[in-house]
């Protein structure tokens, strides 16, 4: 759908710079390293008077592909695909922030566009750095129709420190504020992360200064603790901090020095002037003396997303001025349940009406509501940095450092809620923010909104590592072990018990988005001389932000102790992400009797209940309960099995090959959760059924062709093939639960396993059965919840992190 709105956008990302743990505090990102250079495209046909906007649009698709659309005098419109050519596709991906393009389509294979055709007959010789650069017929000039438009397919890498198309962040001059940091004073501080009080300091030259506190007000602060990760702010006790500056500025004035009988100060008293110079107070008051007040008069409205925002002024170069009658600037902040230290009684709560999905790393995700008992997404028209902000505050982080529009994390499913959201920034909940409710006109899924929020610096990066890939997202990890004479060295992971889940929080610490696969020998990737396992039995649940919070064996015990088989990981920027049409399992859901002649190949397959066992083969029946199963992918990446085709299993009866063991689970429940029947589903076919309008299918499996499913398409299960069913012949009539879990061992790494979980309401009066209130469930939890229950090995969280040495 086409839009007319206008997303200024200034070459500035305010992504986290880390820190060296040495200096311990809490900062705001730096945008040095990040900012994109200053562009003087070659005269183009018609001059910009800004950088030219191009985005990937169309129907479910990749991130990496689409229609192309540029936006030219206050309107999008495309590309006419006559004389289009690869060279052509290398300039856009380019200019998306993508290294190079891997293809190009015609004949609008993501759909028809709307509006102008800004350009037709497009020639490039692939080096210019605009599509404008190139020769067309020029703006506007066009004989094609959108029947003609132009996609291409860019290669899912990123241009370094290229700053992302479809993202609003915050229009600040960050010449005059780069970073804004805490320092800590107070001793007990500066030994935890994250640090959440302390004095504020801004990057200044090739140092940091000092803000004067004068008319400092707490909305001020409210800025601060949002650019630093922290949803709220604290009142800080400004006496205590003034009594320590008058104590040592009066230690200073009549300082107290032992000399000898020569009129030499002595050892003891040397000692005892650095002792003093190292207090709170004294830090301070040196501090003040050094006249590095370089900011003062700052009056945020506490809307702002940067400090650089707010109303503020500058020290005058070489001035003197020391903050007369004021202090340095000091914040406290709250931090969110999730990086809260354990002592605290009493933990704020964050939206269980709001959430985030199909975000690689903490912090980040699309944006979707709870309305009644159906979750739904938000459209993008009008989405701000503001609104944002609320929303990242609500679910327990900082401001937004982005905005993100055009669906960039990925598409919703099911509803669209709210549309033109309009928040001010105060509000506690986007809830309370103006909307307009959704038409089906009004927005798809392509324009689902999505953020990033500032998320507190907790150095848990620092304490894992990956030695021996052949990029920065695999390898061998080893872990940094404190030993009993208190050195600091790395060890590594037993490979035995490590999988997926594992994977996840390894790839989650290291920052490196969701794990592809976690690798239990690692023999090909022997290129560090570190050999000695410190840690075994590492078990997870996957939603951990780090492997110091799984459960692994107090003592290290592992049967395969070489290097060769240490545990590693393949980390990616994508996933892909199962759901189930439960609509349509409500819909197709009824019983059949079958003779038992018709299901030996069922029983082969272990499809039946362990009672058809005894059964008088092959006379008498079966009583199953059959229904549809279709399996959207609205992730990222296509859903593909974790074995080779090499490995797939070939069985005979059915005619078939296996990619996956199980790739759903079926049960019935009773009202307390216990089992009572069950069933499974092996993959024997995973392929693309059907897509959404404007993808195609890849995935096929006549002839031993490549199994998996595309993202914008689903895979169907009918309701009459075989082991589609849950065997009831033993359950007596009553009220069930019938459960449905997709990828349950998870096998394949998604991006959001809370929603593999179907369930129904069931009543059965042993002749019909009827389902209702069929809903999207969280059986991950739950079953996390479960294996920690019956796993026997010991908690224990003593894997160091950098900031605690």
């Amino acid at each position: 759908m086409g839009k007319s709105r206008r997303r200024e956008k200034l070459a500035v990302s305010l992504l986290f710079g880390l820190l060296l743990p040495c200096c311990l505090a809490q900062t705001t990102p730096s945008n040095a390293a990040t900012r994109t250079p200053t562009r003087t495209p070659t005269p183009s046909p018609s001059p910009q008077t800004e950088r030219l906007r191009v985005r990937l649009s169309g129907y479910p698709r990749k991130h990496n592909e689409g229609r192309v659309e540029l936006f030219y005098k206050g309107e999008w419109g495309t590309i006419c695909d006559d004389d289009f050519a690869i060279a052509n596709a290398n300039v856009l991906c380019r200019q998306l922030g993508f290294v190079e393009a891997t293809g190009w389509t015609h004949s609008a294979k993501y759909g028809k566009g709307q509006g102008k055709i800004w350009l037709d007959n497009v020639q490039c010789n692939g080096g210019e750095r605009s599509i404008d650069s190139c020769k067309s017929r020029g703006w506007g000039n066009s004989d094609c129709t959108h029947d003609e438009d132009a996609g291409v397919v860019c290669k899912d890498e990123r241009i370094p420190g290229f700053v992302e198309s479809n993202v609003i962040d915050a229009q600040v001059d960050e010449k005059q504020i780069e970073e804004v940091r805490l320092r800590p004073v107070v001793t007990t501080a500066r030994k935890k992360l994250p640090i959440t009080e302390g004095v504020v300091e801004v990057k200044y030259k090739d140092g940091w200064a000092q803000i004067c506190d004068l008319r400092w007000t707490i909305k001020n602060t409210h800025v601060v603790c949002g650019m630093l990760g922290f949803p709220h702010e604290r009142k800080v006790n400004k006496n205590f901090y003034k009594r320590l500056t008058k104590r040592a500025a009066e230690k200073v004035s009549r300082p107290k020095v032992n000399v000898s009988a020569g009129g030499r100060q002595t050892p003891k008293a040397k000692a005892n002037s650095k002792t003093k110079q190292s207090s709170p107070g004294k830090r301070l008051y040196l501090e003040r003396q050094k006249n590095h007040f370089h900011v003062h008069s700052v009056a945020c409205a506490g809307t702002e997303i940067h400090l650089a925002a707010c109303p503020l002024q500058f020290s005058k170069p070489n001035a003197t001025s020391s903050c007369e009658g004021g202090m340095p600037a000091v914040v406290s902040c709250m931090p969110g349940p999730l990086f809260i230290q354990n002592n605290l009684k009493k933990k704020p709560k964050i939206s269980n009406n709001v959430r985030l999905k199909g975000g690689a790393k903490l912090g980040e995700g699309r944006v979707e509501v709870l309305k009644g008992n159906e979750w739904g997404t938000v459209c993008d028209d009008r989405w701000s940095l503001q609104s944002a902000s609320v929303v990242c505050r609500e679910l327990g982080f900082g401001s937004a450092k982005e905005a993100l529009t055009g669906a960039r994390m990925g598409q919703g499913i099911g509803p669209i809620y709210m549309n033109e959201v309009k928040c001010v920034g105060q509000e506690r909940s986007i809830w309370n923010c103006p909307f307009k409710n959704i038409t089906s006109e009004d927005c798809q899924h392509v324009e689902d909104a999505a953020v990033r929020c500032n998320v507190p610096y907790m150095g848990v990066e620092h304490s894992i590592r990956l030695a021996g890939g052949r990029t920065r997202y695999e390898g061998r990890l080893e872990v940094l072990s404190l030993d009993s004479n208190g050195t600091l060295s790395w060890g590594l992971i037993c490979g035995e018990t490590w999988n997926t889940r594992e994977a996840m929080v390894a790839c989650r610490q290291l920052g490196l988005g969701y794990a592809n696969q976690g690798v239990q020998e690692t023999w090909y990737w022997d290129s560090s001389n570190v050999t000695e396992m410190i840690m075994s039995g590492v078990k997870c649940t996957g939603n951990e932000m780090s492997l110091s919070q799984c459960q692994h064996h107090k003592t290290v015990s592992c049967q395969k102790a070489a290097a060769k088989f240490a545990a590693g990981v393949i980390c990616s920027d994508t996933a892909s992400d199962l759901v189930l049409n439960a609509s349509l399992v409500q819909q197709t859901a009824y019983i059949e009797d079958r003779p038992l002649h018709m299901l030996y190949c069922a029983a082969e397959e272990d499809c039946l209940s362990k009672t058809a066992a005894q059964a008088n083969w092959p006379y008498g029946h079966r009583r199953l309960l059959r229904f549809s199963s279709q399996i959207h992918n609205i992730g990222r990446a296509d859903f593909k099995p974790k074995a080779g085709r090499h490995s797939w299993v070939w069985h005979a009866c059915h005619g078939h090959y296996h990619s996956m063991d199980i790739f759903t689970h079926y049960d019935l429940l009773s009202g307390n959760g216990t089992k009572v029947a069950e069933g499974h589903k092996a993959s024997f076919c995973l392929e693309d059924t059907d897509c959404q309008e404007g993808v195609s299918k890849r995935y096929e499996c006549a002839n031993f062709g490549n199994q998996g499913i595309t993202v914008g398409c689903w895979d169907l299960y009918r309701h009459d093939i075989d082991c589609q069913w849950i065997d009831i012949t033993d359950v007596k009539p009553g009220n069930y639960i019938l459960q449905i879990v997709i990828n349950p061992n998870y096998e394949v790494v998604e991006s959001d396993f809370t929603n593999n979980c179907m369930k129904c309401n069931c009543k059965y009066d042993g002749h019909r059965i009827w389902l209702h209130n069929c809903h999207i469930g969280d059986a991950f939890s739950e079953e996390a919840e479960r294996r920690f229950e019956k796993y026997p090995g010991q908690l224990n969280n003593q894997i160091p992190s950098i900031n605690q040495q």
